[in-house]
Formats: C-alpha cells, sequence, structure tokens
C-alpha cells in the first residue's frame, strides 16, 4: 500500500457519504435491495448521530474507504456501533487499519472493554482481533442472528 492515507474525525457533512458507503457494504454480503431497504434506517448516519458518537473515517487518496463509529456505553466500555469498508477495498487491509486504529484510541481513553453485535459475516473477523462471542441476538431474518462480542483492552 503506498497510497496516502489518512484518518480523521468525521463531520456533519459526511452523513450522506458514509450512510451510501454503509448500504453498499451491507449489500456485498447479498442481503438483496428489499432488506437492505428494511435495514435503512438503522444503516443511516445522520449529523445528529454524527454528534453523539465518536466517528473516524478512513481516506486513501482523500477518497472515503471505510469508517467506525463508538460511544461510550457505560464507565470505560465502550460499544462499537459500526465499521464498514467500501466492498470494492474489502479483503484489501483497510478494515484491519480501521480496528487498529479504534483499538489504539481506546487504549488511549482509558477504556477497559468494547463490546459489539457483529452481523454473522463479520463475526471471524472481529474474532481475529480477539474479541470472544458471548451471545445472540435475534434478527428479523429467520434463523439469522447477530453475534454478542466482547474484549477485554
Amino acid at each position: 500500500m503506498n497510497e496516502v492515507l489518512k484518518i480523521e474525525e468525521a463531520q456533519k457533512k459526511d452523513a450522506e457519504a458514509l450512510t451510501e458507503l454503509t448500504l453498499r457494504s451491507m449489500n456485498y454480503w447479498n442481503y438483496g435491495a428489499e432488506q437492505i431497504e428494511k435495514w435503512r434506517d438503522k444503516l443511516t448516519i445522520s449529523s445528529k448521530y454524527i454528534n453523539e458518537n465518536q466517528i473516524y473515517k478512513l481516506l486513501v487518496a482523500e477518497d472515503l474507504v471505510g469508517f467506525y463509529s463508538y460511544k461510550e456505553e457505560k464507565n470505560n466500555v465502550a460499544k462499537l456501533n459500526y465499521l464498514f469498508v467500501e466492498p470494492k477495498c474489502i479483503g484489501s487491509g483497510y478494515g484491519k487499519i480501521l480496528m487498529n486504529d479504534f483499538l489504539n484510541r481506546l487504549k488511549k481513553e482509558k477504556y477497559e472493554k468494547v463490546v459489539l453485535d457483529s452481523d454473522p459475516n463479520a463475526e471471524k473477523f472481529y474474532q481475529y482481533f480477539g474479541f470472544k462471542t458471548i451471545g445472540k441476538l435475534e434478527t428479523s431474518i429467520k434463523d439469522r442472528f447477530l453475534a454478542i462480542m466482547e474484549m477485554d483492552i
């Protein structure tokens, strides 16, 4: 990777681009347009959401290729709400860059634990970083569960 990488805090003006990236990224897993539309509200990154959460975007030569967002859930516990990469960039190492930045940021901010609800297609990605599955969360799709995961920092 010889390109210029930059991670910076997202701004309100990024809301639409972040939402569109999120929708494209979820669609990578072939859920279908109808299902993605049902999830649109949950996958929308609004300017209000940007104000209320920590969101960092990954730029490669000024192009948005991914982002993550989190919020303090309770004392010293952060919840990773989103981590998405542009579909054409999945498998290029950008998810790893985002996750490492996220975990390093949490260490600096003195968090002790991080929790998340993982799409079934991303569970192995999070396990690679040391997250443990501690439960399952039923979804609106029959026989589909989100993995409830956590990791001590």
